[in-house]
């Protein structure tokens, strides 16, 4: 374990985790994330899996949660027929919208709480991209060692 980083900051994330998946109304975190990569225009099962990190089986179960939700639909893909693209229905976009409200306003609350919400906020915001980029990197070794 890296000294420099507090136990503390660990468990802060996890109960971050576990306090933005209470402040979701009938979704699961993992049920947002799916919706949030193909609302980001992410549509193949198997680019999401690859970028979210979970397994074929996990994000098969997710998909099909949300599908017979009617939250996401399966459609044909132009160029390829044995393939499947996701994409959001009306309701799965309002059901986004309304899940990112929620956890805006209960990390906002969280924030406050904080000596610089607006500077807490910009370095969780600047986290998203350091996650992209390490999982980018990995994924580059993972071929180079293939």
């Amino acid at each position: 374990m890296d000294p420099t980083i507090p136990v503390d900051a660990i468990r802060a994330l996890a109960r971050l985790s576990r306090g933005l998946e209470r402040s979701l109304d009938g979704l699961s975190l993992a049920q947002y994330r799916v919706l949030a990569r193909v609302a980001s225009g992410d549509e193949r099962a198997a680019r999401i899996a690859d970028r979210l990190a979970l397994g074929k089986p996990a994000i098969s179960a997710t998909v099909e949660s949300l599908r017979q939700r009617g939250l996401l639909r399966r459609a044909g893909v132009d160029d390829d027929r044995r393939a499947t693209a996701l994409r959001l229905t009306e309701e799965g976009a309002a059901v986004l919208v309304a899940a990112e409200r929620a956890m805006a306003d209960w990390l906002g609350a969280i924030a406050a709480r904080t000596p610089d919400p607006a500077g807490t906020i910009a370095t969780l915001a600047a986290l998203e991209a350091a996650l992209e980029e390490h999982r980018d990197e990995r994924a580059a070794t993972a071929r180079v060692t293939r």
